[in-house]
């Protein structure tokens, strides 16, 4: 009888949401396959969803697969998805070998010929417990060895990654080490340093610290109207700049000008027409640079009169409109959460970089052998 070729199998649990797995998967997808290892990924358990075609898929699983071009095996990539009531309706009608059955199935159908899969989890180990498929159940299905993605920080991350540790042990799924996300470049070798022997205290391995990258957290113009429900007043065309730094033009233009640099979103209530005008002609003033303001959201359900909005126009900057007052809208950017997206080229190149520069990958494949 033909011996089955051992696949190396991963699961990317974290010890919070948006702390970093899809990141993490992008990067080993592309470290991998520069290995000459063929690849296929997975999420089992979904959350957020696209429409495609019939089905409803999990975004990273959409992302995954548009970005590596890994097939059209989107129902086997996001086997499980859990919309609006379906908590609710488990709870009464319990199918748990049914949901289980579906997520076996699909690893089967991905892992033929191929050298290794990633299984991203969702949230921390315990994620989906209501529904009986949390993280550490799905990995003790599929036979696979985890990987906890934390952020930085020492003694919280620490805790937080052996509480998440814990709920694999129960499962008897093996842990073959964390990788640190988003640490701060002026604390990166003290974390490195001792969280590494802090795990290494726990029996746990350091994998690798990923320093943060400005870029991964700036969105473009779009997914901010996207995301916060804003109109588009002009500018479509621009809509992909990526805001990089964002200012409330509350303040007088002399002390406003200090304040604008590239990729700088401008946010005025739409009667300051002083600070309108200063953002535009820095704008287009550029003085052999590279300078370019990222937008403007005009606030308060105030709009300029028909002479500006002209001038706005023939800018070609994009121009968002809201309701909302100027702080509340700058409380909403500041706190928003853009996934990479399969357009967001720089960003998927940025983090194929820090997988590749600081991620142990092959410790992480010689936990196979």
């Amino acid at each position: 009888m033909k011996k089955e070729k051992r696949i190396k199998n991963i699961f990317l649990s974290s010890i919070h949401k948006d702390a970093g797995k899809t990141t993490v998967s992008l990067g080993l997808y592309q470290a991998f396959k520069e290995k000459n290892l063929k690849a296929a990924f997975m999420k089992p358990v979904g959350q957020e969803v696209v429409n495609v075609g019939e089905y409803n898929i999990d975004k990273d699983s959409y992302l995954m697969a548009e970005v590596f071009k890994c097939g059209k095996k989107y129902r086997e990539m996001s086997p499980v998805t859990i919309g609006r009531g379906f908590t609710e309706q488990y709870i009464f009608n319990p199918r748990k070998e049914k949901l289980r059955k579906d997520i076996q199935r699909a690893f089967d159908v991905l892992k033929k010929n191929k050298d290794a899969i990633i299984v991203e989890g969702t949230g921390h180990a315990g994620v989906g417990s209501v529904v009986d498929v949390s993280n550490a159940q799905v990995a003790k299905l599929l036979n696979s060895k985890v990987i906890i993605i934390s952020e930085g920080g020492i003694g919280k991350s620490i805790d937080e990654i052996m509480l998440n540790k814990a709920l694999f042990d129960l499962e008897q799924v093996e842990v073959i080490g964390v990788i640190v996300n988003k640490v701060l470049p002026s604390k990166y070798y003290k974390i490195k340093k001792v969280l590494g022997r802090g795990l290494a205290n726990k029996g746990m391995k350091l994998l690798g610290v990923l320093p943060v990258r400005p870029l991964l957290s700036a969105p473009t113009v779009e997914q901010v109207q996207h995301q916060l429900q804003m109109q588009i007043l002009c500018g479509k065309e621009s809509l992909q700049q990526r805001v990089r730094n964002t200012i409330v033009a509350a303040m007088e233009p002399h002390n406003m000008v200090h304040y604008l640099e590239d990729g700088t979103l401008v946010l005025a209530s739409g009667d300051r027409i002083d600070n309108i005008l200063l953002a535009v002609s820095s704008h287009l003033v550029r003085e052999g640079k590279t300078f370019q303001i990222a937008g403007i959201i005009l606030t308060g359900g105030l709009m300029p009169n028909t002479k500006i909005i002209d001038l706005l126009r023939k800018s070609s900057i994009p121009v968002l409109i809201t309701d909302d007052d100027t702080y509340t809208v700058a409380a909403k950017v500041e706190n928003l959460i853009c996934k990479i997206q399969k357009t967001d080229k720089d960003k998927i190149v940025e983090v194929t970089k820090l997988i590749k520069k600081y991620v142990d990958v092959k410790t992480i494949l010689e936990s196979f052998k």
